[in-house]
């Protein structure tokens, strides 16, 4: 499995700080907060896109993916929603991204919406050579929540990303949501926090979250995809730094692989 970290853990430090973290803490890849306040997002020129793009080739990392916020069963029009997923896609497409980022963000007939607007926006990704992967997140938690979605969608331009606190806060087990997501994973993000009630970031293994048991899992069924730590901590200012807690995670990840293998 290779090893990436999110921007939400350093929120809007330039690209050159986090290559520099992502090598000296020897991550594969980076998975980009797409939000207008951050050093990267969809209203960069074509220029400034192919300097980030050449800088990450410089350095050997991978942009994992474009981490948006389109809200795919969200009340806003069919035009809104879309455009603002076609500008995700376009700034993957010239990163070199595999993948962007989408929630559910349910309102009425959430599933119907989602997958109506999913399987259009998988049509433009496939053209960009990108997958749109709706997260396990608010009005679609768990991941059988997520397969209804993308079950429906039937695209292999549309995915799943597995964000494992929120599968766990929906009462699912790691299983249970494997077994569902499997057919549609496209990559898993892994945290951790002290309680249900205080989704504070901590270091990973220092929390309640099933991270041993989430990764030991993916390498058991032979799945070879990324593991990216969503460090929150643009949420939680009082949070520890990321920089000190890199290494840290790194090396638990590995840890857990290794020993499953």
């Amino acid at each position: 499995m290779k090893l990436a970290f999110s921007t939400l853990g350093v929120p809007g430090l330039p690209v050159a700080d986090v290559l520099r973290l992502a090598t000296t803490h020897g991550y594969h890849g980076v998975e980009l907060r797409a939000h207008p306040e951050e050093p990267v997002h969809p209203g960069l020129g074509t220029a400034e896109r192919a300097d980030v793009a050449a800088a990450f080739k410089d350095a050997g990392v991978s942009v994992l993916g474009v981490a948006g916020y389109a809200r795919l069963a969200s009340d806003d029009p069919d035009d809104a929603v879309l455009d603002e997923v076609r500008g995700l896609v376009g700034l993957a497409r010239d990163l070199g991204a595999p993948f962007v980022r989408v929630f559910p963000g349910g309102g009425e007939n959430a599933d119907a919406v989602a997958a109506r607007r999913l399987g259009v926006a998988a049509e433009f990704a496939a053209d960009a050579g990108v997958r749109v992967l709706m997260e396990t997140h608010d009005s679609h938690r768990t991941g059988a929540d997520a397969a209804r979605v993308l079950g429906a969608v039937g695209h292999l331009h549309a995915g799943a990303l597995w964000d494992l606190m929120h599968t766990w806060l929906g009462g699912e087990d790691v299983t249970e949501t494997f077994a569902a997501l499997g057919p549609y994973l496209g990559y898993v993000q892994v945290k951790d926090v002290p309680s249900a009630d205080d989704t504070t970031p901590v270091a990973l293994g220092a929390g309640v979250l099933p991270v041993a048991e989430c990764v030991q899992l993916l390498a058991r069924r032979g799945w070879d995809g990324w593991l990216c730590w969503e460090y929150e901590k643009r949420w939680h200012e009082d949070a520890a730094p990321l920089a000190a807690l890199l290494s840290g995670g790194r090396e638990l990840l590995a840890r857990l692989v290794s020993d499953s293998a």
